[in-house]
Parts: C-alpha cells; structure tokens; sequence
C-alpha cells in the first residue's frame, strides 16, 4: 500500500522512536517514522538531537557509520562535522560550508524518544503530558498492519476487548477531551493467580496518537501497574507498536524491590503482549471504515473519531462520523483461549522479554 491509497493519511503528533537508554552518550542511530529515516545521536554532554539522515554536502547517511565528537554529529563520509545548531563547523582539513541539517524537534519521556511529525513539517502545536515519575522496566515491539488511529481506536471499543480477549472492561464514565488528550475511565474484572477476582480502576490518557498511557491500582497488594502502548507510523498502513510496562509490588516487611518490580513488569508485559497478538490478525485483515454504524453503547468510538481529526489537514479525513445511538452495552460472555494465527504471529523483528532481561534491545 502506497500513501496515497492508504485509507487514513500519517497523523501529526508525537511519536516513539526509541528508547532512552538505548541511546547513551556518543551513540548514533537510525529510527523509521512516516517512511523515512530519522537520525538519532546523543552528544558527550547528553544532549539528545534527531536530525535529517542526510550530510547536504554529498549525502552520506549520518546512521550508516556518523560518529559523535564532543556535542557535533560528523559525517562517515568527508568528516564535515555539524554543531547542535545544526551548522557546519569543520572538517579534517577545515574547510566549511554553508548548510544546515534538517533538525527535528525531540522530547525525552517516560524512558522514550518521542520525535514530531507534522503536517508539512510545520513545528508542535503542542506538548506531551508530564512525566509519571517512573520508567518501563519492561518493554516489547513488534509491527502491525494497520494505523495508529485504528490501533488506538481499541482503546474505546469495549465490545471488542470482551469478544476477543475475554476481559470484562467497561466504561465507568464518558471520555473527557482536552485537546490533544483523550482519557477514558474504564474497569476491568479479571483473576490474578493467588488473588482470586480482582476489579481495577484504570483511567487512560491517550496524548494525541501516539501514547496510551494507563494507570491501574491493586489496593489488597498496593501495587501499582502501568502501561505504556505506543504506536508509531513507519510506513503506509505498517505501524510499529512499543509496549512498556512498569510494576510496583511491596514486599510484606521489605517494602519495594527492584527484582520484584521487575519480575511483576515482566508478567503484566505478557499479558499485554497477548492482547496485542490476539488484535494482529484482524487489525491486519480490517477495513477502515470511515462511516461505521456504531451500534448502542459505542458513542465513545465516535467521540474518538472526532477527537482524532484535529491531528490530520481538514480536507483529509472527510465528513465527521456520527456519534451513534446512546445506551448501554449489554453483557458480552467472555471466549475462550484464542488459537495461533499462523505466520503473522510472527515477528518481523521479535523483541521478546525474558525474566532475566526484561528490556531487550529494541
């Protein structure tokens, strides 16, 4: 699928290219977004830039072997070297040019690298929610044929999560809008091992398009779980999804434990990483309709699809959708375990996360 035939253009907005602490001082690498490279490099100080993969003198790529010097990015090909501004500043025998690259406006997250993309290249128009004060300490990626808007659409469809993945979600209150932010009150029943039936509260903040940010509290352990999904567009209908997860678990007289924490981040990641895998297959074969027929209890789905045209030119996404019919979503009996799906349970690039290392490389 080209960018043309696709059903829904590349949104504007905040999007995950990495994370953190694959990017140490004196690291240069490459991220996809919207088709194209975005290079990475973090100078000796700290400073994190995303730029243009590009040298303007010839054109070497600056991620297929550029270097860090001190706070420049230099080229592997002539070695012209570029200052944070962006300028040219040397090369080995002095010489400089008039050219700049092309920066790209970064942000430092939650542990993430977010870069924005927008519309004609234009500059933010707005920013991320604060920090929540911890980091994932476990993560997983893998890619799915669809767009984030669809993949964050599942987010508000709560018929679905039932359906499909056996959770009995609901929505305990309207979703609140406040301009790029989403949130939705939600709660999900489900069974802990050990615990029995538990029932957890987890308000969601979407930030535009490109994170889903939940917060979920287990007030007999009093442990807190949070989740991060991330969605990024890399292509045309392609999309590479970033789970995070972080768990707080005290332990009865010790008190919080990173071996804990990590091990309890690392089950909820699974769980996470099921439902994502159970969603694949039929995120891959879907059609983006773009009037649904929203049924009874399904407002919420509308109220996305508005929320979600501020983040696209106004002549690109056509005529509003319904907000659909109000009343309640009647009960939805949970199925049972969802069987393989062949080869696109296959990772193009398998991230998966182990007890031992819980942050695989990315």
């Amino acid at each position: 699928m080209d960018e043309r035939s696709a059903p829904l253009p590349y949104p504007s907005g905040w999007f995950c290219v990495g994370r953190t602490r694959d990017l140490p001082p004196g690291r240069v690498r490459t991220a996809r977004l919207t088709g194209e490279d975005v290079v990475l490099y973090r100078t000796r100080r700290g400073a994190v830039r995303a730029v243009g993969p590009h040298c303007p003198h010839l054109g070497a790529h600056f991620g297929a072997g550029g270097t860090v010097r001190g706070e420049e990015l230099v080229c592997p090909f002539h070695g012209f070297a570029f200052g944070p501004d962006g300028s040219c500043t040397g090369s080995p025998d002095g010489t400089r040019f008039r050219a700049s690259l092309t920066k790209r406006h970064l942000r430092e997250l939650d542990g993430a690298l977010f870069v924005w993309q927008g519309v004609d290249g234009g500059p933010p128009t707005w920013e991320l929610p604060p920090e929540v004060g911890v980091r994932p300490l476990a993560w997983w990626s893998g890619e799915v044929l669809s767009h984030p808007q669809e993949v964050m659409e599942n987010s508000v469809d709560f018929r679905h999560t039932s359906v499909l993945h056996g959770l009995d979600t609901r929505e305990t209150a309207p979703p609140e809008v406040d301009g790029p932010l989403f949130t939705i009150h939600q709660r999900t029943t489900t069974r802990f091992p050990g615990l029995g039936t538990v029932t957890l509260e987890q308000p969601v903040t979407l930030a535009g398009l490109g994170m889903f940010r939940m917060v979920a509290e287990l007030p007999d352990l009093g442990a807190t779980l949070r989740v991060w999904v991330l969605p990024t567009p890399i292509a045309p209908w392609r999309t590479r999804v970033r789970f995070a997860v972080t768990a707080t678990v005290p332990v009865p007289g010790v008190g919080a434990t990173r071996a804990v924490d990590r091990a309890a981040s690392w089950l909820a990641l699974q769980a996470s990483v099921r439902i994502i895998k159970q969603d694949r297959p039929v995120l891959a074969h879907k059609r983006y309709l773009a009037q649904p027929r929203l049924v009874p209890g399904e407002r919420s789905i509308g109220l996305f699809r508005r929320w979600s045209r501020q983040f696209y030119p106004a002549c690109a996404v056509g005529p509003a959708v319904p907000l659909g019919p109000v009343g309640p979503v009647g009960p939805v009996g949970p199925v049972g375990p969802v069987g393989p799906v062949g080869s696109l349970d296959q990772e193009p690039n398998p991230v998966e996360p182990s007890p031992a290392d819980p942050n695989p490389a990315d």
